[in-house]
């Protein structure tokens, strides 16, 4: 009885919480940016590669060009226009405190888009960042300020949605604002993991407990646990009516009635969003794709504003009874599951090893082989790793150094870390402007230009996995979608960019001598004839610049017709 007393309070507490959470927002004072109902296919917080998603991806039923509007009176304060991240943005600041955002779109509305483009042709600069007084691009509640799109870091149509405390520029949770999304489906619970606290999450990892649903109420056998320190990972979904995969919102966990720890993502800021990595089973995420959320600190997991203070959610075992464990989790509107298992200590063992290159959280480290050198900041583990750091032989052609192995890609680092590399042969100076330090990371590559150090090429990356330096002496190119000095009827040119390492870092056009205004989309660059190529116009020259990540520049030369 008193067991379920003291998990009462404990709930009603939580409860406190949501509302009060809630109450310290406007509500209803923005509307949905759509003119159709709002339907999610991701909320805030939920789980990214390396970040939290900062905002609401709102539906626009697989369609572009939908109208987007303002949420509340302001004034555009800020637009971006960039190849990936958030594409083509607009940042409207609202005379109560707060900042909405309204990412992936397609277009302006017509006069600031005007503004955009003549801001682009007078740089000669196709990005761009800008920023606005209050007076210059005033908006009202419910204009139309853009049509949705698919550009920047999109993989299909949708509006990204924020909303952010204009001050602190931190993100908030946009559904504690009183928005009008029908959600009755409680979060549903697919596993449940611990981990032996005595050294690190990462070794050995996750042990898997088989759930089952029985009634509203998730359950699991007894754990059983060698280890008098343990702490307790779940892998579980929210979902609204529609049915996408959404982030948890909150989660408890309670050991014989008494809260132990908690978490809830009501707001997070880009400059932390990356302690995402610390919040999560990282390994399982990028290895095997399976999301699993500690329900536990992390020593090196800094983030602001995310968990219960001074509950770290760590469990020691002193005796070898059983204890009783509930997880709750619950949505913002409420909805609610639980899961109840007991954990029992049996058969303690032994603590796991640590090596000689074991890197702790908070504590800064230099290690080295014959040829490498990595400097990891105090800020770069979450937890406590054993680090392997060797070199081997590189099977790539144009290498000119052995390949630096710094532990694997499914372990994560906080910051950007400094790693040196020795070639293995004599470089001229010309050389040496073309060497790039060549990262991969398993599921992909980065080519970042090498800073020379005497002999020592240096790079910074902010993951782990094998580097190597390569000599490139290639050149980018681009490839155009119509026959050369063909008559082009369409609406639009399309260069497809290609390099054999790294990027195209730099791409200039130049149509009959001045600079033309292309979009890049991806590898593509994607030109929408306008009056600067009118049609009916004649032969006309385009003349592209681009540069690889390496510096080597490629000139060339293509006519077509209009």
């Amino acid at each position: 009885m008193k067991i379920f007393s003291k998990l009462m309070v404990a709930i009603c507490l939580i409860t406190t919480i949501i509302t009060q959470a809630q109450n310290n927002y406007p509500q209803n004072y923005f509307r949905n940016p759509l003119n159709i109902p709002m339907q999610l296919a991701a909320n805030f917080g939920a789980v990214r590669t390396n970040h939290f998603h900062m905002g609401l991806d709102l539906r626009t039923n697989s369609q572009e060009n939908l109208s987007v509007l303002a949420a509340a009176d302001g004034y555009v304060s800020r637009i971006k226009v960039e190849r990936y991240g958030f594409g083509n943005a607009v940042y409207i600041t609202h005379p109560n405190g707060f900042t909405t955002v309204y990412a992936h779109l397609n277009k302006y509305f017509d006069k600031l888009d005007e503004y955009v483009k003549e801001k682009q042709y007078k740089d000669e600069k196709w990005e761009q960042d800008i920023t606005f007084q209050p007076g210059q691009f005033p908006v009202t509640k419910g204009q139309l300020i853009a049509l949705s799109g698919n550009t920047g870091g999109s993989a299909g149509p949708h509006l990204h949605f924020e909303i952010r405390d204009t001050k602190t520029e931190e993100c908030l949770n946009p559904l504690l604002f009183g928005f009008n999304i029908p959600d009755s489906v409680a979060p549903i619970i697919s596993g449940l993991y611990w981990y032996d606290r005595r050294f690190s999450t990462y070794e050995p990892g996750a042990n898997g407990i088989a759930v089952k649903k029985v009634g509203n109420t998730y359950t699991a056998d007894v754990v059983k646990v060698n280890s008098p320190m343990v702490s307790f990972g779940i892998k579980a979904v929210d979902k609204a009516n529609q049915g996408f995969n959404l982030g948890i919102y909150k989660a408890e966990i309670l050991m014989d009635g008494k809260l132990i720890y908690g978490f809830s993502i009501d707001k997070v800021s880009y400059d932390d969003t990356r302690y995402l990595n610390g919040c999560i089973d990282y390994t399982k995420f990028i290895r095997d794709k399976v999301g699993i959320q500690h329900l536990s600190s992390l020593p090196g997991m800094k983030l602001q504003n995310y968990s219960v203070p001074n509950l770290s959610g760590i469990i020691n075992l002193q005796d070898e009874n059983v204890h009783n464990i509930e997880i709750v989790l619950k949505d913002v509107k409420g909805n609610t599951s639980r899961l109840t298992t007991k954990v029992q200590l049996t058969n303690a063992g032994s603590g796991i090893a640590t090596s000689g290159k074991t890197i702790l959280p908070n504590e800064g480290k230099t290690l080295t082989t014959e040829n490498a050198e990595v400097n990891f900041s105090k800020n770069a583990m979450y937890d406590a790793v054993n680090f392997n750091m060797y070199e081997k032989n590189s099977g790539n052609e144009n290498t000119v150094s052995n390949t630096i192995v710094l532990q694997n890609p499914y372990l994560p680092v906080q910051d950007y870390y400094t790693l040196k590399i020795k070639p293995n042969r004599k470089l001229s100076k010309d050389e040496k402007d073309r060497v790039v330090a060549l990262f991969n990371y398993g599921s992909d590559k980065d080519a970042v230009k090498a800073k020379w150090n005497g002999d020592q090429a240096e790079a910074q990356f902010n993951r782990l996995g094998t580097a190597e330096l390569i000599l490139d002496n290639s050149l980018p190119s681009v490839s155009s979608n119509w026959k050369e000095g063909a008559i082009v009827n369409g609406g639009t040119l399309r260069l497809k960019g290609s390099t054999k390492v790294g990027d195209i870092v730099s791409f200039r056009a130049e149509l009959n001598g001045k600079w033309l205004r292309i979009a890049r989309v991806k590898n593509d660059f994607v030109y929408v004839f306008d009056e600067k190529c009118p049609k009916g116009s004649g032969s006309h020259t385009l003349k592209v610049t681009t540069i690889n990540s390496a510096g080597n520049t490629n000139i060339q030369t293509f006519t077509f017709q209009r």
